[in-house]
């Protein structure tokens, strides 16, 4: 008998796995920290031997390294990535066994990267799961514009024909079990909206890459690619040089003195509390990037490489779950860290920051009494979603500042208060942090963008004068 264990990593939208038989396992695509991988394989009862890695990873740092040396277990590489620490080269066919009847057989499935392997889980020569990795993912590919712009196009045809590989190579009862398309923005598109399971069977049936042609495939691929996260291009250096071992002891205390100082200095302060207790009062200049779902890609994405991080945390178990996170995105260490509230991360006599939040329903109003009034300056409606929300529906009028940009260009937002919305609140609130630590009267729209089309909001335009 055989198992195979999920390890998921929902803050990235990827899954690494653990599979293997009675009494020893092999590890595909591990999460940075290696001590929850060595907890599942002990709740198991198995032995590590191998840790494989389906490509060199841009989205992530990963574990793999690191657990391959405090394990014991070889540790197979692509034998086309060019890494600078030892690893076991895997070749296309090579086959490596995992326990008494169970083996690996690697299929090069080129396209999210030259290099890329998927690894075919045999069971007394059966295969019976395949880890796709970045290649095939659950109704789409991933991305294969990561690597080198000239070289986009040519690995979109080489995701073509590895996806199609692989359905031609295995039983449709083949299990499909990717690295990436789980909320992953290396997928080349929205999965489909299904965490899985899947096959090979069912993937053949649903996949753009299985149910177009080429051509069709290659340019509704490129033409739907959005913008590369920024800490994509330090990831993959990361991973090909050999992350350091992970340091996740509790940062250095810091005061409302040491806080204010970061802050004068033009360090990055980041308040991990709710979007609504932070609306409701913060230290000034400090950012909020509330400790849920994907924040650590918005803050990896949006910080500067290498800025200094001091982190604002509500408790110790809040602040311990945050390490764990930055980590897989290259914040290995925090310049400092406090717990508390805003109270005790002011300095003397310091006081609290406020700003309002608002529905879509409040913006329309909004914008009807200030096309009343006529008022200049007025309303400023900024969306700060990504370019291939924006296409699905937006509100004429408004200005488009994807949230990853929004640093970078602040001069461009006109004088008014600002409005500023996403699809759900998260990343509004993150804007709306970014714009009052510069000085701006800003409100969050906290509401889901369906509200916007309810109230009307996007069926006709405003003044188009007022946009940019």
């Amino acid at each position: 008998m055989y198992f195979v264990d999920t390890l998921d990593v929902p803050g990235l939208g990827n899954r690494g796995y653990l599979a293997g038989g009675a009494d020893t396992a092999v590890v595909v695509d591990p999460p940075r920290e290696p001590d929850r991988v060595i907890a599942a394989a002990a709740r198991r009862g198995v032995r590590i031997t191998h840790v494989a890695e389906t490509h060199v990873h841009n989205d992530y740092v990963s574990g793999g390294l690191e657990l391959a040396r405090i394990t014991g277990a070889a540790y197979l590489v692509p034998a086309r990535a060019r890494v600078s620490y030892a690893r076991v080269p895997v070749r296309d066919g090579d086959r490596t066994p995992v326990d008494t009847g169970l083996a690996l057989r690697a299929l090069a499935t080129p396209g999210h990267t030259p290099h890329h392997t998927s690894y075919v889980l045999e069971d007394d020569g059966t295969a019976v799961a395949v880890f796709t990795g970045g290649s095939l993912l659950i109704g789409t590919v991933g991305r294969p514009d990561l690597v080198e712009p000239r070289l986009t196009r040519q690995l979109a045809e080489a995701q073509y024909d590895s996806a199609h590989r692989l359905a031609t190579a295995l039983p449709d009862a083949t299990a499909v079990l990717p690295t990436h398309g789980f909320g992953s923005l290396c997928a080349a598109s929205p999965s489909g909206g299904t965490d899985g399971p899947t096959t090979i069977g069912q993937e053949r049936l649903a996949n753009e890459a299985l149910v177009k042609d080429v051509d069709t495939f290659v340019a509704d691929l490129l033409a739907g690619l959005d913008d590369i996260p920024a800490h994509y291009a330090r990831m993959g250096p990361v991973n090909a040089e050999g992350p350091a071992p992970v340091d996740l002891t509790p940062p250095r205390r810091a005061d409302g003195r040491e806080i204010a100082a970061r802050l004068a200095a033009g360090e990055w302060v980041v308040d991990l509390r709710h979007r609504v207790a932070f609306a409701r009062g913060h230290v000034a200049g400090t950012l909020n990037f509330e400790a849920a779902g994907q924040f650590a890609v918005h803050l990896a994405w949006l910080l500067p490489w290498g800025k200094p991080v001091t982190l604002l945390a509500e408790s110790a178990e809040q602040l311990a779950a945050v390490q764990r996170e930055l980590v897989r995105v290259g914040i290995d260490r925090p310049a400092a860290a406090s717990t508390g509230t805003p109270a005790d991360w002011l300095p003397p006599g310091g006081a609290t920051r406020t700003f309002p939040r608002a529905t879509f329903t409040e913006l329309a109003g909004a914008l009807r009494a200030d096309a009343a009034a006529d008022a200049r300056p007025g309303v400023v409606v900024l969306d700060v979603r990504r370019d291939r929300e924006r296409a699905d529906g937006h509100i004429p009028g408004s200005l488009h500042l994807p949230l990853h940009q929004l640093r970078d260009r602040l001069g461009e937002i006109p004088d008014g208060t600002v409005w500023v919305h996403c699809a759900g609140g998260t990343r509004a609130a993150i804007a709306a942090s970014v714009l009052d630590a510069a000085g701006r009267e800003v409100v969050a729209v906290d509401d889901g963008f369906d509200a916007a089309r309810a109230t009307g909001l996007t069926e006709a335009d405003r003044d188009p004068a007022r946009t940019s």
